[in-house]
């Protein structure tokens, strides 16, 4: 089966992409936007320093003595940076140059304008009437660096940016989705037998048609259950009346009955009516399982209540029970008093009903709240095993019952927390049959 995805994780990694792709499509936007810039103020950098050295030039050029030596500028700390520039007459011949210009980096004589080329951006202008002519050059590497270095610190805050915004994003869906994650936990909680409508707190608009499906279906479950339930236990309970007193009249008509065939037949009836009652019996119990209220408010002392049900059940049948029980008021558990001596009766009846009549039935109760029952007989198939917990099963034993008592003490087991594990051969054994019931420890109030 595949694993469920994690919307949590799902909206933290989608955001934190999404947030990071449009950090790198707006770098590389605020890149070329900043490298047209810079080509703009590089461009108006070169035209001010044509239109500061072009008079200096033609007034340096007019006072000569011999105009067509060419004569080079001394470097000064003030001269900027990276530009190199000539000064030609109209034949070529250059009169003026900066101490770094390379008269092969330069276009030609009739440059006016902007001109590039593959290592340098030029750009020419003339004075007197284009009897004299100035071309400035600057290498495009400080173009490309200063580019470089704008997009770098447009890149950079991703280092801290990516980190940063997992953290924050998964910080605000987690605070966003602490609704949906009490709702999940309120459904988690439910026990078995508890159908009352859920809470959603503040659930999203988004999340709240569901909510509000499932408390309709948790309504409609619970109206069904509760009219199935109402008619088992008032079948059973109604029945109850009418049987009691038609058994008395059965076995009135026994007693007065002269021995023969009339006799045995309302013996048979006496029998098939003992029968009746134990069955409504059980379906009371059985809709107590199912009808959610196996819980206690305050914690039970098991081994007081185990101690009543095992003294009553010696009194009443004829296996030997061996019972292990703690001291009372050493162990508790939340579970309803009469909830739990029913279930400690459908064990311990099943384990003398269907074990060996002449093994005594061991009932243990640890201080951890496990409840043991185990009886010596037969070995129950694994197949058969693993349907025992349902209603009428009954494993093919040829003993009395109906089938109900372990799908009795499954539904209250399930219904307050409880573990049942059915084994055969009991532990320690190579036969029998063994039932284990671990609930959960409570502290005594």
């Amino acid at each position: 089966m595949k694993t469920p995805q994690s919307l949590q994780r799902q909206l933290v990694y989608g955001l934190t992409l999404g947030l990071v792709m449009f950090w790198l499509l707006a770098a590389l936007v605020s890149a070329l936007v900043v490298r047209q810039r810079l080509d703009q103020t590089f461009d108006n950098a070169m035209l001010e320093a044509a239109q500061r050295i072009l008079p200096l030039a033609v007034l340096d050029i007019l006072d000569r003595e011999e105009t067509i030596l060419p004569q080079r500028v001394a470097p000064l700390t003030t001269q900027q940076k990276g530009f190199s520039y000539v000064v030609r007459d109209s034949r070529g011949n250059i009169l003026l140059q900066s101490f770094s210009a390379d008269p092969a980096v330069f276009g030609p004589l009739a440059l006016s304008g902007f001109a590039s080329t593959a290592t340098h951006r030029l750009y020419g202008t003339s004075a007197l009437r284009e009897t004299l002519f100035l071309q400035i050059a600057e290498p495009l590497a400080y173009r490309q660096t200063a580019a470089r270095d704008a997009s770098v610190a447009l890149l950079l805050p991703l280092l801290f940016l990516i980190p940063a915004s997992l953290f924050g994003i998964w910080l605000f869906v987690r605070f966003s989705l602490r609704s949906l994650r009490g709702y999940g936990l309120a459904i988690e909680a439910r026990g078995v037998g508890n159908l009352s409508p859920i809470h959603g707190g503040r659930l999203p608009a988004e999340i709240r048609p569901i909510a509000d499906a499932v408390n309709y279906l948790l309504e409609r479950l619970r109206r069904a259950l509760e009219s199935e339930r109402r008619f088992a236990a008032n079948s059973a309970h109604e029945l109850r009346t009418p049987l009691a007193a038609t058994l008395a009249q059965v076995q009135r008509l026994r007693h007065d009955a002269p021995a023969g065939p009339l006799q045995a037949r309302a013996v048979q009836i006496e029998a098939s009516l003992k029968e009746l009652s134990r069955l409504a019996e059980k379906l009371m119990q059985l809709a107590k399982a199912e009808g959610g209220g196996v819980l206690a408010e305050v914690p039970q002392d098991l081994a007081m209540l185990l101690a009543h049900v095992v003294a009553d059940l010696q009194r009443t049948t004829d296996v030997p029970i061996e019972a292990s029980l703690p001291a009372p008021g050493s162990v508790f558990s939340l579970i309803d008093a009469d909830a739990f001596a029913i279930l400690a009766r459908n064990l311990i009846e099943n384990a003398c009903k269907h074990g060996a009549q002449d093994h005594a039935v061991e009932v243990t109760l640890s201080a951890s709240a496990r409840l043991r029952v185990v009886n010596a007989g037969s070995i129950v198939a694994a197949a058969e095993l693993a349907q025992l917990r349902g209603h009428f099963v009954r494993a093919g034993s040829r003993a009395e019952g109906f089938g109900l008592g372990l799908a009795i003490v499954s539904t209250i087991a399930n219904g307050v927390g409880a573990e049942l594990q059915l084994a055969s051969p009991a532990s320690g054994r190579a036969d029998g049959f063994e039932a284990v019931v671990q609930f959960v420890p409570a502290a005594p109030r």
